[in-house]
C-alpha cells in the first residue's frame, strides 16, 4: 500500500509547508479541549515554570516545556511523534516491533520500553525521571496515584473516538499548541484532497463503507460511528452502511461468520488481529456467504494493516490511512 507521505511534523521540518476512540459516552462531559493557562511569571520557554492543563482527573500543573515525556498508550505516542517530541519511554502493544510498525523507525529508536500497555512497569518509568506522563483514565485510572507520584500525569477520559480532542490536550501538555494548529489544518486539507480524488462530496456520500476487524478469540467486529476510523470516513465524506448504526454505544457491532453477509455494502476495509484461523478470518472469507457479497464480487474489499488503521489513533496514523484510502478507492478495476 502507498506509504509515500512522511508524518506531519517531518514534512514541516523538510519543506516548511506544514499549513495549517470503554466509556465513550463520557467524553462529552469534560472540556478536554480547553487550553491550559500559564501560571503568572512562568511563561517563558525553558524557564522551569509550569502551566495548568485541564484533564480527566482535574487541573494538573505541568512544565511549560517538558523534556522527559513518558507515554502509556498508542494514541499518546502518535501525538508526541506528530508534534516532534520523542518520548523517553513508552509502553508497548502486541506488535512484532514493540512499537506500532507505521511509526518511522528513526522516530521511535531509543525510546525505552516501560512494559505492556495495560501493565506498565512503575520502576522503569520512575527510573527515567520523567517530567510528564501522558495516558487516559480508561487505561490507567487505577494507577493514577502511583503515576502522579512519579511525575505530573495528564489523563484524557478515554481513547479512540475523541482522538482530536485528546490530541489538543496532549499538545497543551507538551507545549505544542501552535504546532497542533498546523497539524489539524493540514489534516483538513488532506481529507479534502481525498474527497476530491474519489469524485467529490456527492460521490463520496453515495459510497457506503464498512470497516471489519477479525479478532483472535472473539467475534468479527464491525465499527460504528463512534470509533477512530469512523471519524476519518466521516471527514472524507464517505457514507456508512445502515448496519453501522447498530453498533453498541456507537463503537462496534459483533458478527459471526454465519451472519457476515449483514456487513455487505459498496466498500469494505478489513483487518486482522491475531491468528487468521483463530480470528475466524480463514473460515469467513472462504465461505459462500462472503464470496457472494457485493463488495467481494466487485473487488471492493481492501485488506489493511491492523496496527495502522485500528491501533494507531492519531494524526500521523491518519495521514497514512488517508493515502491508502485514496489509493484503494480510486484503484481501477
Amino acid at each position: 500500500m502507498p506509504r509515500s507521505r512522511a508524518p506531519f511534523h517531518r514534512r514541516a521540518l523538510l519543506t516548511g509547508s506544514l499549513a495549517l476512540t470503554g466509556s465513550l459516552a463520557l467524553t462529552g462531559t469534560l472540556a478536554l479541549t480547553a487550553c491550559g493557562s500559564s501560571d503568572s511569571g512562568d511563561t517563558a520557554a525553558g524557564s522551569g515554570g509550569t502551566h495548568t492543563v485541564k484533564t480527566a482527573m482535574g487541573d494538573v500543573k505541568v512544565p511549560v516545556n517538558p523534556r522527559r515525556v513518558v507515554v502509556l498508550d498508542t494514541a499518546e505516542l502518535d501525538s508526541a511523534i506528530t508534534l516532534g517530541v520523542k518520548p523517553v519511554g513508552s509502553t508497548h502493544v502486541e506488535a512484532s516491533s514493540g512499537f506500532l510498525g507505521y511509526l518511522p523507525k528513526d522516530e521511535v529508536s531509543g525510546i525505552k520500553d516501560v512494559g505492556e500497555m495495560m501493565t506498565p512497569n512503575m520502576e522503569a518509568i520512575a527510573a527515567l525521571k520523567p517530567d510528564l506522563i501522558l495516558t487516559s483514565k480508561i487505561r490507567h485510572a487505577a494507577k493514577y496515584d502511583q503515576l502522579k507520584a512519579i511525575a505530573p500525569t495528564v489523563m484524557t477520559e478515554t481513547t479512540g473516538y475523541p482522538w482530536k480532542e485528546n490530541f489538543q490536550v496532549h499538545a497543551d501538555a507538551l507545549g505544542k499548541r501552535a504546532e497542533a494548529k498546523k497539524v489539524v489544518a493540514e489534516y483538513t486539507a488532506h481529507t479534502r484532497k481525498v474527497t476530491k480524488a474519489i469524485g467529490g462530496p456527492a460521490k463520496a456520500e453515495q459510497t457506503k463503507v464498512n470497516v471489519l476487524r477479525f479478532i483472535e478469540g472473539a467475534d468479527i467486529r464491525l465499527y460504528g460511528d463512534r470509533s477512530y476510523i469512523a471519524t476519518l470516513l466521516k471527514d472524507v465524506g464517505l457514507g456508512r452502511a445502515p448496519i453501522s448504526a447498530k453498533a453498541k454505544d456507537g463503537f462496534s457491532y459483533d458478527l459471526s461468520p454465519e451472519k457476515i453477509d449483514l456487513a455487505d455494502t459498496d466498500v469494505i476495509f478489513r483487518s486482522t488481529y491475531g491468528d487468521p484461523k483463530k480470528s475466524k478470518e480463514t473460515q469467513t472469507v472462504g465461505s459462500g456467504l462472503w464470496k457472494n457479497m457485493k463488495a467481494v464480487k466487485s473487488g471492493n474489499v481492501h485488506t489493511v494493516d491492523d496496527e495502522l488503521w485500528i491501533q494507531g489513533i492519531g494524526y500521523t496514523a491518519a495521514d497514512r490511512i488517508l493515502d491508502e484510502m485514496q489509493a484503494d478507492l480510486t484503484k481501477k478495476r
